[in-house]
């Protein structure tokens, strides 16, 4: 098992004068990590009981271009993650952390102070691009430190506290909103983010060190992109990520128009939201379990196959009642769907960056990016085919999962991490 040594990684700070690094405990590497990538879900998931109020104060007519609140996130996030990868692995971890929070604190501003609707959107995607180097430049930190079956050990514990962030975060939303108007979200965000700033800058060691650094260039850049691209368990594992991801962007995008306005659940919207995020991370973390004992090819394709038939049955159903199935049966459905998901979004990073631990940087920022550009394409598809019903919804489950149970089936005999 690899063992963390953070204090033995030298800095970019690092002198034979400077102060000594700090040391962080390996619960605090997880929870920091956990808390950096969870950025991008409270920028995403604390916005949604504010849709209904932003629509209205700044004049949105038509119901589902409200989604673009949540899809300008990520489009943001994928053009910033095929950047910061690159610049850590030339530049140090940190360093680029701290570049991304500032953009993210950037946008965050731009939006909380937005009186059009159209500069909201560019505040987000502004957010979304400065939280991609939190996403991406985390997941190369704990490559730096782990690999194979410890490290999807670790991502499934990060994704346990991480998703802890989208269980709470509506309610966070909505008890803001109880006081003050949506533009306080926005400056809660913007006290998290500083919050974040100062944690890393205080606690967290360098974990690249200088002799493993590699020279920025566009060179080296682009020699990168086409080492992760041309290797087959990366490609595959990223496309296939993105497809089964798109399909639960489809649903964050348009979940509160399903919960609040079809099911007319109101204030009880963030207690079913924060319900259904817990079942990710109840899986994440059975998942820190089970992947120590099965492989991640195994899990992964079992948890494929599981969304493929759940899908098909309820998508039957749903169709006989007119797309409006009881609430309950719903909520039932997508949890245990959710649990399958949260089996998924570990092992598939995991697998995806584990041939290339050398340039784990710009190898996390390519599948990163190439992933979530393909999740937004398929996950606004879904979510903008929204017509009052769950169909859509249940079809776009369905249909991902049989695309990406073909990508897996393929890749899993061949590839088997240990």
């Amino acid at each position: 098992m690899t063992q963390t040594q953070p204090e033995q990684n030298s800095s970019p700070d690092s002198s034979p004068n400077s102060q000594p690094q700090p040391k962080t405990s390996h619960t605090e590497f997880i929870w920091l990590m956990a808390l950096l990538m969870s950025l991008i879900a409270l920028a995403i998931d604390a916005m949604l009981p504010a849709f209904d109020q932003i629509g209205s104060d700044l004049g949105v007519s038509n119901a589902n271009d409200i989604q673009l609140i949540i899809a300008t996130v990520f489009f943001g996030m994928a053009m910033g993650l095929m950047i910061y990868g690159p610049l850590s692995d030339a530049y140090g971890r940190k360093r680029v952390i701290y570049l991304g929070i500032s953009i993210f604190l950037i946008g965050t501003l731009i939006s909380g102070l937005a009186t059009d609707f159209n500069l909201l959107l560019v505040g987000r995607i502004i957010q979304g691009f400065g939280a991609a180097a939190c996403r991406v430049v985390t997941m190369a930190m704990i490559r730096d430190k782990f690999s194979g079956r410890e490290m999807g050990r670790i991502m499934s514990l990060v994704m346990v506290i991480f998703m802890l962030v989208p269980a709470l975060a509506p309610a966070l939303g909505q008890v803001i909103l109880l006081f003050a108007d949506w533009r306080a979200i926005f400056w809660f965000m913007f006290v998290l983010g500083v919050a974040c700033f100062v944690w890393m800058a205080l606690r967290q060691p360098e974990t690249l060190d200088e002799a493993k650094r590699i020279p920025f260039s566009i060179a080296n850049v682009t020699s990168g992109i086409l080492e992760t691209w041309r290797h087959p368990q990366s490609r595959g594992y990223t496309i296939a990520a993105g497809l089964v991801f798109g399909a639960f962007v489809g649903y964050l995008s348009s979940a509160q128009q399903i919960l609040q306005v079809q099911y007319q659940v109101g204030d009880m919207f963030a207690v079913y939201f924060g319900l259904l995020a817990l079942s990710i991370g109840l899986s994440s973390y059975s998942n820190s379990r089970l992947v120590m004992k099965y492989s991640m090819e195994t899990l992964c394709m079992a948890s494929l196959i599981a969304i493929t038939i759940l899908s098909s049955l309820f998508y039957a159903y749903a169709h006989s009642v007119a797309g409006h199935p009881p609430l309950g049966l719903l909520i039932t459905y997508l949890a245990t769907t959710f649990f399958c998901f949260g089996l998924l979004f570990g092992n598939y990073g995991a697998l995806a960056v584990q041939p290339l631990g050398h340039i784990a940087g710009v190898a996390t920022s390519v599948i990163s990016s190439i992933q979530t550009f393909i999740s937004v394409i398929v996950g606004g598809f879904v979510g903008y085919m929204y017509d009052g019903t769950v169909e859509p919804l249940v079809l776009g489950f369905l249909v991902c999962s049989v695309v990406t149970v073909i990508f897996t089936f393929r890749l899993g005999k061949k590839h088997t991490v240990s």
